[in-house]
């Protein structure tokens, strides 16, 4: 009797837990759909992009559909003069590994020049890219370039920070069951790390502000 009700409980407490985060889940898509644009003519001017980083290659070795959506994105927006700035945030944590040298390298073949590409070598996962162009470079209003369901985690750590950014979805791939289910978990853990925790970035240091540097 004993064993029945203990996994009644434990069904009980999944069952609620799962309810949790997808109500959690569609919240943040809800709550952030009017930051996030789709055409690039209905964008409005923001002077910084902030492109998140990702792996350029998939473990197969073809190309990361992410990276190059994203990239592309990046380059369409400068080019239309959406942006004047694009700020790279990436992982580099190991000298084989660096997103942002690696985005820079692909973002100047595409003729960009390089006075107006920022690195952020410190974005290592969302929560850090979005606080630190804010904090260290001194972007308030700024435009986000992800895909939709990254988007909306990023403007939801915006909106959280009193940070007034947008976001450009650029297209994902076609393959999504895997992601998303990862990023809802990706979720939960911003909600506890802006909320509960209250934690700040792994690095911050001193400001650097692009707009002032470039004047």
């Amino acid at each position: 009797m004993k064993l029945k009700k203990l996994i009644a409980y434990i069904a009980s407490f999944c069952l609620v837990s799962i309810m949790a985060i997808a109500s959690l889940d569609y919240w943040i898509s809800y709550k952030t759909a009017p930051y996030i644009y789709h055409d690039e003519n209905q964008l409005p001017y923001r002077a910084i992009g902030v492109v998140l980083g990702t792996s350029k290659y998939v473990r197969g070795g073809g190309l990361n559909d992410f990276y190059r959506n994203r990239i592309n994105g990046a380059i369409d927006l400068y080019w239309q003069n959406k942006v004047d700035y694009l700020l790279l945030s990436g992982d580099n944590a190991l000298l084989s590994y660096n997103e942002p040298i690696t985005m820079k390298k692909d973002l100047i073949k595409a003729g960009i020049p390089s006075n107006s590409i920022v690195l952020d070598y410190a974005g290592f996962r969302t929560f850090d890219s979005v606080i630190r162009a804010n904090k260290v470079f001194d972007a308030n209003d700024f435009t986000i370039i992800t895909q939709e369901f990254h988007c909306e985690r990023a403007i939801f750590i915006a909106l959280a920070q009193d940070i007034q950014a947008q976001c450009f979805a650029v297209p994902s791939p076609k393959s999504m069951k895997l992601v998303r289910i990862r990023e809802m978990f990706a979720r939960v853990g911003a909600f506890i790390d802006l909320y509960v925790l209250k934690k700040e970035p792994k690095y911050l240091g001193p400001t650097i502000p692009i707009l002032s540097n470039a004047q």
